[in-house]
């Protein structure tokens, strides 16, 4: 048994042809704590993940390597994994996707999508607003019940007027490489602490993942701990929300500092 199932939500034991299961999640790059105190959080990310039991995981925060935790772990039983953590996160049977964001002294890191249903063409936009924030879009087609579903794996940064921006080199990126009679899921953390970027989505056609009835404390992901914001999002065109939850508890409030958010839609 799976010690990170949630009794928050419930999980499917068949793929559904009529709803798609979306997590997001931002995993801290796999690592918590600093100096003596850091742990490795990244095996029991990966006990996280399939206990989501999502069609698509949108990630964000996901190493493709990293020198120095890779030395200073290698020394513990359970290791720093070989090969990036998209790889590693991945349930059996899963699809990878990842593409770097940023270029850091020790490695690199950006976004992943891990799905269930079969993968196209990866692609990759750069979305940084300065040099100090490096920033950027995953654009993975999926091909989801014999129809394609554009997904959309993303990380904004940490200033609002930074946010708006991005948010208008999304409406860019999608005009160009995203049909407009085709579905649209963009997901991920979009750092917004004021919730003032639903109006510019809906403005790009993409709504809010709410499920009707769902509480406020349905979609607050952040800090783990004791959860505040609500930072990590779903965002669809040609969709609906059914229900949300965000899984809680000590062992999900260890394993990084925001919650995964996890989104069951249906066609519109």
């Amino acid at each position: 048994m799976n010690p990170y199932a949630s009794p928050g939500f419930a999980a499917s034991t068949v793929m559904n042809l009529s709803t798609l299961r979306v997590a997001t999640y931002n995993i801290h790059k796999g690592v918590r704590g600093v100096g003596p105190r850091k742990r490795l959080e990244i095996h029991n990310l990966g006990l996280g993940v399939e206990a989501l039991d999502a069609d698509l995981v949108f990630l964000q925060e996901v190493r493709l390597f990293n020198t120095r935790d890779a030395r200073q772990f290698a020394r513990t039983w359970y290791g720093w994994p070989d090969g990036g953590q998209a790889q590693f996160l991945a349930p059996e049977g899963y699809e990878v996707a990842y593409r770097t964001n940023a270029v850091t002294r020790h490695g690199e890191h950006g976004n992943a999508l891990l799905s269930r249903w079969p993968l196209g063409a990866v692609g990759h936009h750069d979305v940084s607003d300065h040099r100090f924030e490096q920033r950027g879009l995953l654009h993975v087609p999926v091909h989801w019940n014999a129809q394609p579903l554009h997904a959309v794996v993303v990380h904004f940064g940490l200033a609002h007027r930074s946010r708006v921006r991005q948010v208008r080199r999304l409406a860019d990126f999608i005009e160009v490489h995203v049909p407009a009679d085709e579905l649209l899921v963009v997901a991920g953390d979009f750092n917004d602490w004021g919730e003032k970027l639903d109006a510019p989505m809906r403005e790009l056609g993409l709504m809010r993942a709410r499920a009707p009835s769902a509480r406020a404390t349905q979609r607050l992901t952040f800090p783990s701990l004791v959860p505040v914001f609500a930072m990590d999002r779903v965002y669809t065109r040609g969709l609906v929300c059914r229900s949300t939850s965000v899984p809680r508890g000590t062992a999900w409030a260890r394993m990084s500092d925001h919650l995964p958010l996890l989104a069951e839609l249906e066609l519109a």
